[in-house]
């Protein structure tokens, strides 16, 4: 089992500003690569893609340090500044290490159309160039400019994280049902079955997630979906063993081949990882 989605972060060494309350106390400490492989070895998790936290390419240097070490972390998510002038140095140096993708918190942005921004557009262009994967962390607010960049740049690929975070808790489906049935339309963007106890009430029920989950594996079927834990974040919500089981009971119905699709075959072949 490949885990697509996981962080790590030690809040004592560096300010983590999106933890801007008391709701974010559980996740302030050390979430180290030691302390993931124990809770995620227990699930049969083998290898893993780390994502970045910060806007800050020296955690994406420590990232692709802990790759290069023993351990589940196979490929680094990274961060770098797309609106530079040198962007395409700058991934050229990173890619030197086991850099598979590129994630910006666009969810954090003061503007919905920061994806169409021509800077932002250069960038994501350079991100294609250099065989590199682009993750999309969106809210509602930015899923429109999100569906028009994959549609004006089919050169990249693109990963939406964490299903596009639907109102789970608001059991809103529109329009993030048909938003998404267009992402999946369009052949350079896959998903990650990630996220989502995060997004449903506190203490809700189960079924309610896989409402939302069953219609991620429906749109985009089983190989272009991928398992992530959203790990240490999941766990204001579910512990890693919850989260496993609530994505198995999700594939349930799958064929064994889907499901080694969606448990590993889909993110190492989206991010370029030997098998």
């Amino acid at each position: 089992m490949l885990d697509a989605h996981h962080h790590l972060w030690d809040t004592s060494r560096r300010a983590h500003p999106w933890m801007d309350g008391p709701w974010a106390d559980p996740l302030r400490g050390r979430f180290d690569a030691d302390r993931y492989a124990r809770v995620s070895g227990t699930c049969g998790v083998t290898a893993s893609i780390v994502v970045q936290a910060l806007h800050d390419v020296a955690e994406t240097r420590e990232l692709l340090d802990v790759a290069r070490g023993p351990g589940p972390v196979a490929g680094v998510v990274g961060w770098c500044d797309l609106t530079a002038p040198d962007v395409a140095d700058t991934l050229a140096d990173l890619a030197a290490g086991p850099l598979v993708g590129i994630r910006h918190l666009v969810q954090d942005e003061p503007d919905p159309d920061w994806l169409g921004r021509p800077d932002v557009r250069r960038g994501l262009r350079a991100v294609g160039a250099a065989g590199l994967v682009y993750d999309l962390l969106v809210r509602p607010p930015q899923a429109g400019a999100a569906l028009a960049a994959a549609r004006a740049l089919p050169e990249v690929a693109f990963v939406l994280d964490h299903a596009g975070k639907p109102d789970i808790a608001g059991g809103g489906r529109e329009p993030w049902a048909s938003w998404l049935r267009r992402m999946a339309a369009l052949p350079n963007v896959t998903v990650k079955l990630s996220g989502l106890v995060t997004e449903a009430a506190p203490g809700g029920d189960p079924a309610d997630i896989m409402i939302y989950a069953r219609h991620v594996l429906e749109t985009f079927g089983p190989d272009r979906v991928m398992y992530g834990s959203d790990w240490p974040v999941c766990t204001l919500a579910a512990s890693y063993r919850e989260v496993a089981d609530l994505a198995g009971e999700a594939m349930a119905e799958l064929t064994d081949g889907e499901r080694a699709a969606v448990a590993e075959g889909t993110a190492r072949r989206v991010y370029g990882l030997e098998s």
